[in-house]
C-alpha cells in the first residue's frame, strides 16, 4: 500500500515530464516552420527586388528605343505605359484565378510541410 502513492507520483511526474516534452517539441516545430518560411519570404524579396531593377532598365531602354523608331522620344514611353495598363486591368479582371489562388495555395502548402 506504502508503494502505490509513490507509483501514483512517480506516474504524474512522467505525464508532467511527457506534457513539458510535446510542449517543447511543438515550439520547436513551430520555429522551424516560422524560420522556413520568413528565408523563403526574404530571398524571394531580394530576388524579385533585382527582377525589378533589371526591369525598369529594360523598360526605360525599350521606351526610349521604341521613342526613338517613331520620331520623339515620349511617345514610346507612352507605348509602354499603354501596354502597363493593358497587363493590369488583365490582372485586376483575372486576379484571383491567377494571382489569389496560387498564392492561397503555395502558402498552404509551406505551412503544411
Amino acid at each position: 500500500m506504502e508503494n502505490q502513492p509513490n507509483a501514483i507520483g512517480s506516474l504524474f511526474e512522467s505525464a508532467g515530464n511527457y506534457l513539458e516534452t510535446r510542449v517543447n517539441l511543438l515550439k520547436l516545430k513551430a520555429i522551424d516552420k516560422s524560420s522556413d518560411i520568413v528565408s523563403s519570404v526574404v530571398s524571394r524579396v531580394v530576388i524579385m527586388i533585382i527582377f525589378t531593377f533589371g526591369f525598369i532598365i529594360l523598360n526605360i531602354g525599350s521606351s526610349i528605343w521604341l521613342g526613338d523608331a517613331m520620331g520623339k522620344i515620349y511617345y514610346g514611353f507612352f507605348v509602354v505605359g499603354g501596354f502597363y495598363l493593358l497587363l493590369a486591368i488583365v490582372l485586376i479582371i483575372f486576379k484571383g484565378k491567377w494571382l489569389k489562388s496560387p498564392l492561397n495555395n503555395l502558402v498552404i502548402k509551406k505551412m503544411l510541410n
